[in-house]
C-alpha cells in the first residue's frame, strides 16, 4: 500500500503542472491507497480532486504546503474540521 502525502497541482503557480483531478486519477491507476493534494498556501485544488476521488476508490487527504524561513511545512487535515482550520490560515 502506498499513499502520496505531498502532491502539488497546477494551482501552485509555476510549480505544479497537472490538474488535481488528473493527479487523483493517476494515483488510482497506480494503485495508491490515498493521495494528499497539498498546494502552496491554498486548498484551491481540493474541489476538483474531491470530485475525482468520488469516482475512484482512492482516499483524498486535504492539505496545504507553506514555505517558512526554517523550510517547507506540509499540513494535512485529519478531519473536515481540520480542513476548515487550514483554509483560515
Amino acid at each position: 500500500m502506498y499513499a502520496e502525502l505531498h502532491a502539488i497541482s497546477n494551482y501552485s503557480f509555476l510549480r505544479g503542472a497537472s490538474h488535481p483531478d488528473e493527479l487523483v486519477q493517476q494515483a488510482a491507476k497506480l494503485g495508491y491507497e490515498a493521495i494528499a493534494i497539498t498546494d502552496e498556501c491554498s486548498l484551491a485544488g481540493v474541489v476538483k480532486a474531491h470530485e475525482a476521488a468520488k469516482q475512484s476508490s482512492i482516499k483524498l487527504i486535504v492539505g496545504a504546503e507553506f514555505h517558512l524561513p526554517e523550510g517547507c511545512l506540509v499540513l494535512l487535515a485529519k478531519k473536515i474540521a481540520g480542513a476548515m482550520v487550514l483554509s483560515a490560515l
